[in-house]
């Protein structure tokens, strides 16, 4: 048994300064676009970096992280296929893709089983990890974003 919390950043750039706090501890992402709105997906790519570069697996891998296409229930704004995207998240090291819908609940029940599903195979590889098996956010980056004032 083990809890899962999940923090909603929306897009908001308000929150940039703000992601090594909810990334702390965190073991696996779910990045999410609308896919009526195709200019949402330009920013996954800021998201992942962001993610990767903030906290790691203990080995230095970055923790697992799927992209959500979200509104699959709308008319689609963004012109990849799935094979596109297919290629989009293994050239960019997403560990799959879903497309959802969380308004006629679409795939999210399959999109958070797989996470979950990668969450804990990471973790059974690093059994006897002096940190009980938590992910630690990379030091040089807390030192640098700890000297950063809020609001």
């Amino acid at each position: 048994v083990f809890d899962v919390s999940l923090y909603l950043f929306l897009g908001q750039e308000r929150f940039g300064n703000m992601t090594r706090v909810y990334y702390k501890e965190a073991v696996g992402a779910f990045v999410v676009f609308d896919i009526s709105r195709g200019s949402t997906f330009d920013a996954v790519l800021k998201w992942k970096s962001d993610l990767d570069s903030k906290v790691h697996l203990p080995n230095g891998s970055p923790i697992p992280a799927v992209l959500l296409a979200n509104k699959c229930d709308q008319k689609k704004d963004s012109g990849q296929t799935p094979s596109q995207m297919d290629q989009f998240c293994k050239d960019h090291g997403f560990t799959g893709w879903f497309e959802t819908s969380a308004k006629d609940n679409v795939n999210i029940d399959e999109a958070a089983r797989f996470l979950v599903e990668n969450i804990l195979a990471n973790h059974q590889s690093f059994p006897n990890e002096e940190n009980d098996g938590r992910i630690k956010l990379d030091q040089e980056t807390v030192k640098k974003e700890g000297k950063t004032q809020c609001c």
